[in-house]
Protein backbone atom coordinates (compact mmCIF):
# COMPACT_ATOMS: atom_id res chain seq x y z
CA UNK A 1 0.00 0.00 0.00
CA UNK A 2 -0.22 2.53 -1.24
CA UNK A 3 -3.24 2.01 -3.94
CA UNK A 4 -1.67 3.79 -7.30
CA UNK A 5 -4.25 4.16 -10.26
CA UNK A 6 -3.21 6.12 -13.14
CA UNK A 7 -5.32 7.59 -16.22
CA UNK A 8 -3.76 8.45 -19.33
CA UNK A 9 -4.79 8.64 -22.98
CA UNK A 10 -4.98 5.36 -24.71
CA UNK A 11 -2.27 4.39 -27.14
CA UNK A 12 0.61 3.21 -24.59
CA UNK A 13 1.96 -0.98 -25.79
CA UNK A 14 2.68 -3.19 -23.29
CA UNK A 15 6.09 -2.40 -23.15
CA UNK A 16 5.70 1.05 -22.17
CA UNK A 17 2.57 1.00 -19.58
CA UNK A 18 5.02 -1.46 -17.75
CA UNK A 19 8.47 1.26 -17.33
CA UNK A 20 5.80 3.49 -16.62
CA UNK A 21 4.16 1.44 -13.86
CA UNK A 22 8.28 0.17 -12.59
CA UNK A 23 9.56 3.99 -12.55
CA UNK A 24 6.47 5.01 -10.74
CA UNK A 25 6.99 2.27 -8.25
CA UNK A 26 10.35 3.26 -7.95
CA UNK A 27 9.14 6.42 -6.46
CA UNK A 28 6.78 5.21 -4.28
CA UNK A 29 9.03 3.14 -2.34
CA UNK A 30 12.02 5.73 -2.79
CA UNK A 31 9.48 8.17 -1.23
CA UNK A 32 7.66 6.16 1.35
CA UNK A 33 9.40 3.66 2.37
CA UNK A 34 7.40 0.71 1.69
CA UNK A 35 8.72 -2.80 0.93
CA UNK A 36 9.27 -3.59 -2.88
CA UNK A 37 6.16 -5.95 -3.30
CA UNK A 38 3.94 -3.25 -1.32
CA UNK A 39 2.91 -2.86 -5.02
CA UNK A 40 -0.97 -1.82 -5.96
CA UNK A 41 -1.12 -0.42 -9.36
CA UNK A 42 -4.21 0.08 -11.75
CA UNK A 43 -4.18 1.83 -15.28
CA UNK A 44 -7.00 3.28 -16.74
CA UNK A 45 -6.75 4.11 -20.55
CA UNK A 46 -9.05 7.06 -21.85
CA UNK A 47 -9.76 7.81 -25.51
CA UNK A 48 -8.57 11.76 -25.95
CA UNK A 49 -12.04 13.40 -25.49
CA UNK A 50 -12.50 11.69 -22.25
CA UNK A 51 -9.65 13.63 -20.54
CA UNK A 52 -9.59 17.22 -19.66
CA UNK A 53 -6.67 18.15 -17.63
CA UNK A 54 -5.74 21.72 -17.66
CA UNK A 55 -3.43 24.13 -15.34
CA UNK A 56 -5.31 25.26 -12.48
CA UNK A 57 -4.28 28.92 -14.48
CA UNK A 58 -0.35 28.25 -14.40
CA UNK A 59 0.22 28.92 -17.47
CA UNK A 60 1.55 25.37 -19.16
CA UNK A 61 0.55 22.93 -21.61
CA UNK A 62 -0.20 19.06 -21.25
CA UNK A 63 0.14 17.51 -24.61
CA UNK A 64 -1.21 13.47 -25.28
CA UNK A 65 1.39 11.54 -23.06
CA UNK A 66 0.02 13.20 -19.72
CA UNK A 67 -0.53 11.03 -16.51
CA UNK A 68 -2.54 11.93 -14.14
CA UNK A 69 -1.37 9.84 -10.53
CA UNK A 70 -3.92 9.29 -7.93
CA UNK A 71 -2.34 8.02 -4.69
CA UNK A 72 -4.98 6.38 -1.78
CA UNK A 73 -2.65 6.02 1.57
CA UNK A 74 -2.41 6.55 5.40
CA UNK A 75 -1.09 9.62 6.05
CA UNK A 76 2.41 10.73 4.39
CA UNK A 77 4.65 13.45 5.97
CA UNK A 78 4.29 16.63 3.62
CA UNK A 79 8.25 15.99 3.15
CA UNK A 80 7.79 12.63 1.79
CA UNK A 81 5.09 13.88 -0.48
CA UNK A 82 7.06 16.51 -2.26
CA UNK A 83 9.94 13.93 -2.08
CA UNK A 84 7.28 11.70 -4.25
CA UNK A 85 6.15 14.52 -6.41
CA UNK A 86 10.00 15.58 -7.45
CA UNK A 87 11.06 11.31 -7.30
CA UNK A 88 8.23 10.73 -9.63
CA UNK A 89 8.43 13.23 -12.01
CA UNK A 90 12.74 12.38 -12.40
CA UNK A 91 11.57 8.47 -12.83
CA UNK A 92 8.75 9.21 -15.00
CA UNK A 93 11.18 11.62 -17.46
CA UNK A 94 13.94 9.38 -17.24
CA UNK A 95 12.28 5.97 -18.31
CA UNK A 96 9.39 7.33 -20.28
CA UNK A 97 10.18 10.65 -21.62
CA UNK A 98 7.18 12.19 -19.91
CA UNK A 99 7.96 15.81 -19.58
CA UNK A 100 7.11 16.86 -15.56
CA UNK A 101 4.28 19.38 -17.12
CA UNK A 102 2.42 15.98 -18.10
CA UNK A 103 2.40 14.00 -14.60
CA UNK A 104 -0.54 15.44 -12.49
CA UNK A 105 -0.71 14.08 -9.05
CA UNK A 106 -3.68 13.65 -6.01
CA UNK A 107 -3.22 12.32 -2.40
CA UNK A 108 -6.21 11.11 -0.49
CA UNK A 109 -5.12 10.19 2.62
CA UNK A 110 -6.76 7.51 4.59
CA UNK A 111 -6.39 5.34 8.35
CA UNK A 112 -5.34 2.23 9.09
CA UNK A 113 -8.59 0.72 9.42
CA UNK A 114 -9.77 1.24 5.90
CA UNK A 115 -7.41 -1.74 4.15
CA UNK A 116 -8.39 -4.99 4.03
CA UNK A 117 -5.34 -7.26 2.14
CA UNK A 118 -7.32 -10.44 1.93
CA UNK A 119 -9.14 -12.90 3.68
CA UNK A 120 -11.84 -10.39 5.49
CA UNK A 121 -9.04 -9.03 7.76
CA UNK A 122 -8.16 -5.29 8.36
CA UNK A 123 -4.38 -6.29 8.56
CA UNK A 124 -3.31 -3.11 9.78
CA UNK A 125 -5.51 -3.32 13.00
CA UNK A 126 -5.01 -7.32 13.79
CA UNK A 127 -1.21 -6.61 13.87
CA UNK A 128 0.02 -8.57 10.82
CA UNK A 129 1.12 -5.22 9.31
Amino acid sequence: MPLVRFDLIEGRDEKDLRELLDASHRAVVNAFGVPERDRYQIVNQHSVNELIIEDTGLGFDRSRNMVIVSVTSTQRSDKQKKNFYKLLAQELGESCGIEPNDIMVSIVTNGAGDWSFGFGEAQFLTGKL
